[in-house]
């Protein structure tokens, strides 16, 4: 799918992988929505590409439609979605303080998983209707999961269960909206340069880096956008998860 003069919606666009995708989606010539929760970041980055900030929690559904619907009448309905949206946190299943508390996982799941289907059931709902492109293509969605939803480590029980569901939503996904030539992918990104790596001290960041097999470095999000980028490119790429990781793969702990 050609970028130039079609409407984006990247969620989590105003830091990190997001910010990095909506900048690189704009300057491909995309009409692009940023969507956050924090609406100081969110108009920065809109303001720095010519897009259009939109302040929401992914995870809430009337928060979604009023979102989705805002960067509908500022551009049209988009086919192109990015969900970038997500938190993290490590807690143990059973830890000094007794077992996990049951909010503190809904939390994280609200956020990852169920947010990143809020959006794909409500862009989907667009993009089914919408006149057909090359390749009768109509619209592409890509959610980012992460290594962690294969290689799960201790404390990571929520974030990995998030990031799997992700993976597990792409295939049926990507068949059931095939019909309408929309497709979906997701990215799993490995150890990242972005705002969840930002409190790493510099001992820790090494020990990270030096677990990677090739480049041994942490991914930077321009990285993650060219991949995006190319996914919406390439309209063979279809029910697909793509590592980008360096060949890592997380050890237990």
């Amino acid at each position: 799918m050609e970028l130039k003069g079609n409407a984006a919606i990247v969620t989590g666009g105003a830091s990190g992988l997001g910010a990095e995708t909506a900048r690189h989606l704009a300057k491909g010539g995309a009409k692009v929505a940023v969507v956050d929760r924090n609406a100081e970041l969110a108009e920065k980055v809109a303001k720095e590409i010519g897009g259009l900030a939109v302040v929401c929690n992914v995870a809430d559904a009337d928060e979604g439609v009023a979102a989705v619907k805002k960067a509908r009448d500022a551009h049209g309905p988009a086919r192109i979605l990015v969900n970038c949206a997500g938190i993290g946190g490590g807690r143990r299943i059973v830890g000094r303080d007794g077992p996990y508390p049951l909010d503190a996982f809904k939390r994280i799941i609200d956020v990852n998983l169920v947010g990143t289907f809020n959006f794909m059931r409500l862009a989907a709902a667009d993009m089914t209707v919408m006149s057909p492109l090359e390749d009768n293509e109509r619209g592409v969605i890509i959610s980012t999961a992460s290594v962690a939803a294969f290689e799960g480590q201790v404390g990571q029980a929520a974030y990995s269960a998030s990031k799997g569901g992700i993976v597990a939503l792409t295939m049926p996904a990507s068949r059931e909206l095939a019909q309408f030539g929309v497709r979906v992918n997701v990215i799993a990104p490995g150890i990242f340069l972005t705002p969840l790596a930002g409190g790493l001290t510099p001992e820790a960041k090494a020990s990270l880096e030096g677990s990677i097999p090739f480049p041994k470095r942490m991914g930077h999000p321009h990285e993650y956008a060219r991949l995006a980028l190319h996914i919406i490119d390439n309209v063979h790429i279809n029910g697909e998860c793509i590592r980008i990781d360096g060949a890592v793969r997380l050890a237990p702990r």
